[in-house]
């Protein structure tokens, strides 16, 4: 069974380009170091009758934002770990552009965790 790595992230819809360029460049690293699939999708309907939590007030969005889900699969969470670890040493990750770098959104705002699969089809 795979290992996931699962985030939701409350961003304004007018930094979805600049998440969209951080993110290919997040992409492109962390299927070098190993990830099997990485996964970006920006909110699009979220608002489907008969939900009760939806992701906005699940991610407490402000007027002007809208929700990214995302995730990255891995084939274990030890291997989870060592991409993890692989790409934070990536000189593209220390370069000091990338530690000025603003981000497109709050990180103290996304939701993050680490899944095991209970089912895969």
């Amino acid at each position: 069974m795979t290992y996931v790595d699962g985030f939701v992230i409350p961003i304004s819809k007018k930094n979805v380009q600049s998440y969209k360029k951080m993110a290919q460049l997040g992409a492109k690293l962390w299927k070098k170091y190993g990830a099997l699939q990485y996964t970006e999708a920006i909110g699009d309907d979220l608002a489907p009758k008969g939900t009760v939590t939806r992701f906005p007030k699940l991610a407490k969005t402000k007027s002007g934002e809208t929700v990214v889900f995302s995730f990255i699969v891995y084939k274990s969470r030890k291997h989870r770990d060592s991409v993890n670890k692989k790409v934070m040493s990536d000189p593209v990750m220390n370069d000091p552009k990338m530690k000025n770098m603003v981000m497109p959104f709050d990180p103290k705002r996304m939701a993050y965790g680490g899944f095991k699969a209970l089912v895969e089809w």
